[in-house]
């Protein structure tokens, strides 16, 4: 009895170490495919490491995906705005040429029918895609943002300001009022005494046009610090004009594109009203140009792409520019005028431009034209330099998360990997050790039930 259970205790002590040996062997077989973690129990320590690193691995990828659809976007959209400004330099240099009395009809016919041109090219770029999606319509992103009248309409007429009268009739009684500061358009009104009156939205007062363009300058020269007073400059006042807290605004005059409205009831559009003048009376009604007009159907929303987890920063993160961006606001829709964004403000002054090359004003355009160019210019120079700063942050982002996917990469590889020479060598003893068990065993342990009883 008593070699009974000997035996059988040395048969449980080498079947264990059998199986021990085998299993290291089978661990080493296995991570022969290069990874020494297959379960949480081959080491919880590193385990939690790789998930941990693999976490970081998976954001990594998707922040880099993010902002590689944020370059593409920004530089499909960068190449069109270039294009843009292209296009703006060259109407620039042709609003001066227009601008010039040497041009006869025909030359000012041949200068227009390139200008048109190139409006419609700027229409068509603002419609750029990539892939299936408007890179200017802000969110609307599958409408296609700008499209031009076939017709032309009615569209009221701005008296845009140069430098130096927008520093002039930037303030009010001699005191800068910095609600009026942003003033840099007048509307353009015809007086029923036949002359040619400016009306400042933001506050009411009209001016004629002689004052706002040379008259003003009489005030400078005696003082160049003189602002605008229009207890002694103005011709009039129209009651209600008072800002944002005024009930008379250009929106009750004039859709956002600047385009006049009708009185339902006369069909004619509704008169701003009268001003006395030397004791005179004179009816005023607004000076209409007959264009073509752009519309915008896009929104001013911004599309994010965000590249790094905390809180969301939508200027840093925004990858689009809208309408309202590329093309700025005039006087029919910024924020004093009651009207919302149209998107297409410039594309609309830069039409009125053409219009007087058609009518060869070469007093408008060696004046107001000339301004509306460089303005639209400018405004669209501005806003791709804003996006090619964010282009290059993206950039410089997409380096970094490069570099970080370099470390995590490393980081998981220390974790996981197998150094394969070292698991060579323990997969030869692993062997060797159960090998060397299979020999003993089958000398040390009884064949048969005979050889216990012997």
């Amino acid at each position: 009895m008593s070699i009974r259970v000997s035996s059988n205790q040395m048969i449980y002590s080498y079947k264990k170490s059998l199986n021990e040996a085998n299993e290291r062997q089978d661990k080493y077989m296995e991570q022969g495919d290069g990874n020494k973690l297959h379960r949480p129990s081959d080491s919880s320590v590193d385990y939690t490491k790789w998930m941990r690193y693999e976490t970081a691995n998976t954001e990594n990828d998707s922040y880099t995906d993010n902002v590689k659809t944020g370059i593409s976007w920004m530089k499909t959209s960068d190449a069109a705005l270039a294009n843009m400004t292209d296009i703006q330099t060259t109407i620039k240099e042709k609003t001066t040429n227009a601008a010039s009395s040497h041009n006869n009809t025909d030359d000012m016919q041949a200068i227009g029918k390139e200008m048109m041109a190139e409006i419609q090219e700027l229409v068509s770029l603002g419609n750029t895609q990539t892939g299936d999606r408007y890179v200017f319509a802000g969110q609307s992103d599958t409408t296609q943002p700008f499209s031009m009248s076939e017709k032309e309409v009615d569209r009221g007429l701005a008296k845009t300001l140069d430098v130096a009268q927008q520093k002039y009739f930037s303030g009010t009684n001699g005191v800068d009022n910095a609600t009026n500061r942003s003033l840099t358009q007048m509307l353009s009104m015809k007086g029923s005494d036949g002359n040619t009156y400016y009306l400042n939205t933001m506050d009411g007062n009209v001016y004629s046009k002689d004052f706002v363009d040379t008259g003003y300058k009489n005030r400078v020269r005696d003082n160049a610090d003189a602002i605008v007073d229009p207890t002694k400059d103005a011709a009039g006042k129209l009651a209600n004009w008072n800002g944002a807290a005024g009930t008379e605004k250009v929106s009750k005059y004039f859709k956002n594109t600047g385009e006049i409205l009708v009185d339902a009831a006369t069909g004619k559009p509704p008169s701003p009203g009268k001003i006395t003048v030397n004791g005179q009376d004179v009816a005023l009604s607004f000076d209409i140009v007959h264009q073509k007009i752009v519309t915008y159907s896009g929104d001013d929303k911004y599309i994010s792409m965000t590249k790094k987890n905390g809180t969301i920063e939508p200027q840093a993160d925004t990858v689009n520019v809208t309408g309202p961006d590329i093309f700025g606001t005039d006087i029919f829709d910024d924020a004093n005028s009651g009207n919302k964004a149209s998107g297409t403000a410039m594309l609309n002054e830069l039409l009125t431009v053409h219009n007087k090359v058609l009518s060869v004003d070469h007093d408008w355009l060696s004046s107001d034209g000339m301004t509306v160019a460089d303005e639209a210019h400018a405004t669209t120079v501005n806003t791709e330099s804003k996006l090619g700063a964010r282009q290059a942050l993206y950039e410089n982002v997409q380096t970094m998360f490069g570099n970080q996917n370099e470390v995590i990469t490393k980081d998981i590889t220390d974790v996981m990997g197998t150094d394969v020479a070292d698991l060579a060598v323990k997969l030869m003893e692993a062997q060797t050790v159960y090998n060397m068990g299979l020999a003993l065993g089958a000398r040390i342990l009884p064949a048969s039930l005979a050889d216990y009883l012997s």
